[in-house]
């Protein structure tokens, strides 16, 4: 299956594929991160754990903790058991860690983006975040939200400049994807309209500029649902304040069975006519489909062998479950063979792993 998913890949062969626009960024080159020439980097969100179990950030320490509806994947979370064996190696024993390198032994290699969920008002950097920033990994830094009146206002200047200051003290490249799923029902309260979201992103990154922050790029990302139920469009805040177009594209709980292809389609027809980097910050596939969650991870790899997709962030949780029993809004694939299996065989494709790290045998 690897050998055919590498020859997709020669093909240039993707779901709904077609000649990507040139892709062009506002951030710096070799200070923030920037896309792979080939092919797309592999990420994934692994909730961190307590007393042995993974959980969400909201059960977790203050630094992940949500105060927003962004600020975490979810607010009910059901959590999810970790990998049987300890996790070793040389990161496993730094701060928040464990589940990370556990993960990646999973997949047969080393993450190119790991993904951290903060609050509005969480201190940056966290445990986890430090530890992913020592290495060569890139941290995808999932960022809550205030009254976006409240931001363009200024009553939150003086935390903004503290977070910048905060990000560039680490001299490390940093995706900084702030408010995600601005447009969904659920963020109307804060949000306001996309007029108030699009002066809030503005006013942040002026703060960004006059901290002189070249280490960020910025990751602006709606739901995929957003553009078929909803007018996530109208939130984009235009070509020269945004270096990443991203999309969360789950399945969605309300399908008993739905190609990743389908799920983002109406996203990625939008996204055709705009000169920017992909990336899907959050797939997964449900637990739900059963014994169809391999052949729906290997129609996926085929959807996001796309030119213009160019990061990939599985999303390893079952956190999003309103309880224990609710398979469709779980995603974690530890413990199924098959679904590990597929996703290794996506994460060990050349076409996902464009950096050429190291894969170990199984």
């Amino acid at each position: 299956m690897i050998a055919a998913l590498a020859a997709l890949t020669a093909a240039g062969c993707g779901s709904g594929a077609g000649a990507a626009p040139k892709i062009t960024t506002t951030a710096r080159a070799g200070v923030a991160p920037t896309p792979p020439t080939k092919g797309a980097y592999f990420g994934a969100w692994v909730p961190p754990e307590v007393r042995g179990k993974r959980t969400s950030p909201s059960t977790s320490s203050p630094t992940t903790a949500s105060d927003t509806p962004s600020g975490s994947p979810s607010g009910s979370p059901s959590g999810s058991g970790g990998p049987s064996a300890k996790p070793t190696g040389k990161d496993a024993g730094k701060p928040g860690m464990a589940p990370v390198v556990g993960f990646e032994r999973q997949l047969g290699r080393q993450l190119d983006i790991v993904q951290n969920y903060a609050s509005w008002k969480a201190p940056f950097p966290g445990d986890l975040d430090t530890s992913v920033l020592s290495g060569n990994r890139y941290l995808l830094l999932t960022w809550g939200s205030a009254d976006t009146k409240e931001i363009v206002q200024g009553t939150h200047d003086e935390l903004i400049r503290d977070r910048a200051r905060a990000i560039k003290a680490t001299g490390k490249p940093v995706f900084l994807r702030w408010s995600r799923d601005m447009d969904k029902k659920s963020a109307l309260p804060r949000v306001h309209s996309a007029a108030d979201f699009i002066a809030a992103w503005k006013h942040l990154r002026t703060i960004f500029k006059q901290e002189k922050v070249d280490n960020v790029a910025w990751v602006w990302c709606p739901s995929a649902r957003g553009f078929g139920s909803g007018n996530a469009g109208s939130f984009y805040p235009g070509d020269g304040e945004v270096d990443w177009i991203c999309a969360d594209a789950q399945p969605g709980g309300d399908y008993d069975y739905r190609d990743l292809s389908e799920a983002v389609k109406l996203f990625m027809e939008w996204a055709r006519g705009r000169a920017k980097p992909i990336m899907i910050a959050e797939f997964g596939v449900p637990q739900s489909y059963g014994e169809r969650r391999a052949e729906w991870l290997r129609a996926a790899a085929k959807t996001l062998q796309d030119p213009q997709i160019k990061a990939v962030v599985y999303f390893d949780s079952d956190e999003q479950a309103d309880d224990p029993r609710d398979k469709r809004r779980a995603f974690s694939v530890t413990g199924d063979k098959r679904a590990v299996s597929a996703l290794r065989e996506i994460a060990t494709t050349p076409y996902f792993n464009p950096r050429n790290l190291p894969v170990t045998s199984d």
